[in-house]
C-alpha cells in the first residue's frame, strides 16, 4: 500500500521525498532507472520527513526489532543474485520484527529478509519502502506481509534531469 493511498494523499512531504531522490538512467544495466537514496538521506528536511512518516506509522504496532539489510539468506534481483546476512542473536524468537528497504520492485530482498527473520523466530509485522514499483507484482512473493511504500519511483526524460552526466555514467540516453 502507498503512503498515499492511507491517509496521505496530498502531504507535501511525499513530493519532497519524491524529488530528493536521484534518478540514475541505465544503472547498474541499460533500462534500469535506479532511484538512488543516497541524495534523500543528504537532504536534512526530506529525509526527517521520511523518518516522520515511518515513526508515525509503526508508532503503536509494539514493533521490537527493525531490520535494515538483515545467518545468511539467498535471493534473486532483476538483475542478478544476492545474499542476506545477519547476526544469530540479532533477533529473538517472537520479536516483531519490522523490515526497512530503499525500494521494493521484485520483492526479492523483501522475501529473503521474510524468510531470514521467521528462520530466527521473528513474526514479521510490515515491510516498509521508500520506494515501490507498481506495476511489478513483488508483493505476491511476500507471503501476505503487509507493504508500506512512501513513494512511485521518478523517471526523467533526459539523462540531463538526473543531476550526473552522461559521460559520467558512460551511458547512451535517448531523449
Amino acid at each position: 500500500m502507498f503512503a498515499a493511498e492511507n491517509g496521505l494523499k496530498g502531504d507535501p512531504r511525499l513530493e519532497a521525498i519524491s524529488q530528493a531522490i536521484r534518478v540514475v538512467p541505465h544503472f547498474p544495466k541499460k533500462g534500469i532507472m535506479f532511484q538512488d537514496i543516497t541524495t534523500l538521506l543528504l537532504d536534512h528536511k526530506a529525509f526527517q520527513d521520511t523518518v516522520d512518516i515511518f515513526v508515525d506509522r509503526y508508532r503503536n504496532m509494539d514493533i521490537s526489532v527493525v531490520a535494515g539489510k538483515v545467518i545468511c539468506e539467498e535471493y534473486e534481483l532483476e538483475y542478478g543474485t544476492d545474499c542476506l546476512e545477519m547476526q544469530v542473536d540479532a533477533v529473538q524468537p517472537g520479536d516483531r520484527a519490522l523490515i526497512v528497504d530503499d525500494l521494493v520492485a521484485t520483492g526479492g530482498t523483501l522475501s529473503a529478509a521474510i524468510r531470514l527473520l521467521e528462520r530466527m523466530g521473528a513474526q514479521v509485522v510490515e515491510c516498509g519502502c521508500v520506494v515501490g514499483l507498481p506495476e511489478v507484482k513483488g508483493q505476491c512473493r511476500l507471503n501476505g506481509k503487509p507493504v508500506y511504500i512512501l513513494v512511485e519511483p521518478r523517471e526523467i526524460d533526459n539523462c540531463r534531469h538526473a543531476d550526473i552526466s552522461s559521460e559520467f555514467l558512460n551511458v547512451q540516453c535517448s531523449g
